[in-house]
């Protein structure tokens, strides 16, 4: 069995967050899915515009940390637009041992624990 690539894995934390946000009422205007290319989503809600920075995060890391210098630099580029920005770490693990790599036929565990705003560091 194949291990899932990293892009498969953005497509699941991809899946797991935008399945989250519409059930809280965002509208997606724009979805990228490809890796490497922020934000993920740009969304209106109560007319509003938010960026979303998706990312999928194995076990055993940590899917509440982010990268800082790259939110501060989405956060710069979302300000032009009026827009608030959040980070969406996505935690994937094999659902029967976190130690085994995800495969398309296995149960997985997500640790998703919402939207974390990204403020200003001013």
């Amino acid at each position: 069995m194949n291990e899932l690539e990293k892009q498969e894995l953005h497509n699941l934390a991809m899946e797991v967050v935008g399945k989250r946000m519409e059930e809280d009422g965002f509208e997606f205007m724009t979805v990228n899915s490809e890796l490497q290319k922020d934000p993920q989503f740009v969304c209106l809600k109560d007319k509003k515009l938010h960026f979303v920075i998706v990312r999928a995060i194995s076990y055993p890391d940590n899917p509440l940390t982010y990268d800082k210098a790259l939110m501060e630099t989405v956060r710069s580029h979302a300000e032009k637009f009026e827009a608030k920005t959040y980070y969406a770490g996505v935690g994937l693990a094999h659902a029967d041992n976190y130690e085994l790599p995800l495969t398309s036929k296995d149960p997985y565990a997500v640790n998703f624990q919402g939207l974390q705003i990204i403020e200003s560091n001013a």
